[in-house]
């Protein structure tokens, strides 16, 4: 039944979906902010709050859509809405929700190279959402593998092409290293290159963490080891997407396991390529009753892992 339901990208699916993380949207939000008394500064919070998860999902859906990520379906949209409310409760914040926002405008220009238009002007994109999130978080310059990646792939590989994403990294840099230099603070810029790693990975050893890594991880394996079979055989657009979401997976989980401060609202940098990987996965399935079973799971997974 719900394999049907999902196996057309209509309208209908969507505010399903909507409605499913809506719901849980308001039982987080109440908990965060009005389990004591109603305000109408934590009534602003939450509307900003659901303001950045909408920007979210047209992102995701935007990526996917326009770069022909998955077939004409609704898989990656439910499976990304659906591990998205398995960390809902830990998502109530800002910071993060600010970072997977321009996460994904730098995951728009990198997926979207796949096309010959305005290469060199995707690359400075790309390059200067990256260093607008290095900003904010310094070890997201590990995602510049994922820059020159899509350049590899998608035989890109100029001089112009490989300067144009640093030219673009250094813009919002030097924007910001001239707050400082002007107000005589060089200490607080410098302090950006003091990475400061954490390989501590206990914070997961919790059940909810543990079910939800291990779970999409190993859907996530097979996934990428039964479609990469098909699609690397044979030479297409898709196939340079491809490669590119299964690198995009990995140094994510690099990205995670380095950051210094884990409380499992990070994991949401990893849910575009999961949510992509799994949809491919489950459109190799022939018959409907083990699509099904995979979609249940996942279903009552998301509400299970809500509730812990």
């Amino acid at each position: 039944m719900l394999a049907n339901f999902l196996n057309k990208s209509k309208p209908i699916n969507f505010i399903v979906f909507l409605i499913f993380f809506f719901i849980g949207f308001v039982f987080s939000v109440y908990t965060a902010f009005f389990t004591n008394n109603f305000l109408f500064d934590n009534l602003l919070k939450s509307g900003a709050i659901l303001l950045f998860f909408l920007i979210i999902f047209f992102l995701f859906n935007f990526i996917n859509s326009k770069n022909k990520l998955t077939f004409d379906n609704s898989y990656a949209y439910f499976l990304f809405t659906g591990l998205i409310v398995m960390i809902l409760p830990e998502l109530i914040g800002y910071k993060t929700l600010i970072l997977s926002v321009i996460y994904l405008l730098f995951l728009r220009k990198i997926y979207s190279l796949h096309t010959a238009k305005r290469i060199l002007e995707k690359l400075f994109d790309s390059g200067f959402w990256l260093g607008v999130f290095f900003i904010l978080e310094p070890l997201s310059a590990l995602l510049f593998i994922l820059v020159y990646v899509a350049i590899y792939v998608h035989n890109k590989i100029t001089i112009h092409t490989l300067l144009a994403p640093i030219i673009g990294f250094l813009a919002p840099l030097l924007v910001y290293f001239a707050y400082f230099f002007w107000f005589d603070k060089i200490d607080e810029f410098t302090d950006l290159f003091n990475f400061n790693i954490n390989f501590d990975v206990q914070f997961y050893s919790k059940i909810k963490y543990l079910w939800i890594l291990y779970s999409t991880l190993i859907f996530a394996v097979f996934a990428i080891f039964l479609k990469s079979i098909n699609t690397l055989s044979v030479n297409n657009k898709f196939k340079r997407s491809w490669i590119l979401l299964i690198y995009n997976f990995f140094v994510i989980i690099l990205f995670l396991m380095f950051l210094p401060e884990k409380n499992g609202s990070e994991l949401i940098f990893i849910l575009f390529p999961t949510a992509i990987i799994l949809a491919n996965g489950i459109e190799l399935i022939q018959k409907n009753i083990f699509k099904n079973m995979v979609l249940y799971f996942f279903l009552v997974s998301s509400i299970v892992c809500f509730l812990l």
